[in-house]
């Protein structure tokens, strides 16, 4: 049945109206008016019964087929917006039908049909794309930790904005393609959407030089982020901290500021620990002869503290030290055994990674005493267990200084100041 036939069929309600004695504008009126009413509940079911019908065929396809593609576009909504356009064509081709008597109502209803169409084809377009971005990321590993939404977002930016210009063209019937309106709304374009394109410049150079990824730990103190990077937008990255506690920087920020990315201890063989010990300066002395046997008993530092012993005998021998007072020739140091003691400890431990750096090391002298720095690198790299690995070792050094009549420094407190008194 054509346009021209469903017209004559829809003005039966009009011409009743007129043969009632109703005017011919209120009969025209009321009958455009119950035209609109049926044909919305008519569009409303036939939407309902599509959509069902499109969706129990996409999901009878998608648990039939191999693939996960097909799942994923009934995750996104495809099937329901593809839906949408049964009873949208329905509408369109009885606008003429229903405002048969009303030429500019028609044409402004044919002007919201086409913009709405626009629409929809939009929202189809950016449910194709969220279905490619998680089939990639879920299928492919390589995609799993890159900011495809970035991409996403970038091009669902062009797409409204050429759905906007179909819309206005729609709407004014003017055309847009002229250079200077094109270079106009460019201009406002760039203005509007500076951090947009900011972030999407980011996004390209943040995936290319794999800066951040999906996932990893990063501390950026400008913004007060530290934690666990879980979304990468077009505009912002999303981070979970350490408190669970989410934190938003700007994506453009990861180029333009300095922030530290923990990738590299994380894929690496080791967590590093570095600590210092602070020694208090007038607790260090020469050894003598009773401290050199009385260190020997300290199992760790035997071989070195013989060893020692055998060397700095043969230098005092041949240079003919007088060693009544033992500032003369060479010496050992409770300090210096101190600090074997602790390399050959980290040695012997086995939480400790052997093939990566173990240093034991001075520092420069401060107004706090000596620093004796541990560098080392813990097997373990989960925060927790690193953690707990570091106390130990160093509940073990502070506890063992004693031994080498050495005094960790500490500023003194209101009981030492008490006791002073």
């Amino acid at each position: 049945m054509n346009r021209e036939e469903l017209t004559t069929y829809a003005s039966w309600l009009r011409d009743l109206l007129i043969e009632q004695g109703v005017g011919p504008v209120w009969s025209a009126i009321i009958n455009t008016a119950v035209l609109i009413v049926v044909t919305s509940l008519i569009a409303v079911l036939l939407d309902i019964v599509v959509r069902k019908i499109i969706v129990q065929v996409f999901k009878a396809f998608s648990n039939r087929s191999r693939t996960t593609f097909d799942d994923f576009l009934v995750k996104s909504n495809f099937p329901r917006f593809i839906a949408h356009a049964v009873p949208l064509w329905l509408v369109w081709y009885l606008i003429p039908v229903i405002f048969a008597d009303f030429k500019e109502a028609e044409r402004h209803m044919d002007t919201l049909a086409e913009a709405y169409l626009v629409i929809l084809c939009i929202l189809v377009f950016r449910s194709i794309l969220r279905t490619i971005t998680n089939y990639l990321k879920t299928t492919n590993p390589k995609y799993a930790d890159k900011p495809l939404e970035s991409y996403v977002q970038v091009l669902m930016i062009f797409a409204w904005g050429a759905g906007m210009f179909f819309i206005i063209n729609a709407i004014t019937g003017y055309s847009l393609t002229s250079i200077a309106t094109l270079s106009a709304v460019s201009a406002v374009l760039l203005l509007i959407f500076k951090d947009t394109i900011l972030g999407f410049v980011a996004s390209i150079q943040v995936s290319v030089n794999d800066i951040v990824r999906i996932g990893d730990w990063i501390t950026f103190s400008k913004y007060g982020a530290d934690g666990l990077v879980t979304e990468i937008n077009l505009a912002t990255v999303r981070v979970q901290n350490w408190d669970n506690t989410y934190t938003t920087i700007p994506t453009y920020s990861l180029i333009a500021d300095s922030f530290q990315n923990w990738r590299g201890m994380q894929e690496s063989a080791g967590r590093r620990i570095k600590r210092s010990i602070f020694i208090k300066q007038g607790s260090i002395k020469f050894l003598s002869p009773e401290d050199v046997e009385r260190f020997k008993n300290i199992e760790l530092v035997k071989p070195y503290i013989e060893h020692r012993e055998k060397v700095i005998q043969k230098h005092n021998e041949r240079v003919g030290a007088n060693k009544s007072i033992l500032i003369n020739g060479r010496n050992q140091t409770n300090l210096g055994v101190y600090r074997k003691y602790i390399d050959a400890y980290i040695h012997e431990s086995p939480a400790i990674n052997k093939e990566m750096y173990m240093m034991v090391r001075h520092q420069n002298p401060t107004d706090k005493g000596i620093p004796i720095e541990i560098l080392c690198f813990s097997y373990d790299k989960v925060w927790q267990n690193y953690e707990a690995i570091q106390a130990d070792l160093f509940d073990h050094f502070i506890a063992a200084a004693k031994y080498f009549d050495l005094e960790i420094f500490e500023l003194p407190s209101g009981q030492d100041l008490a006791g002073l008194s």
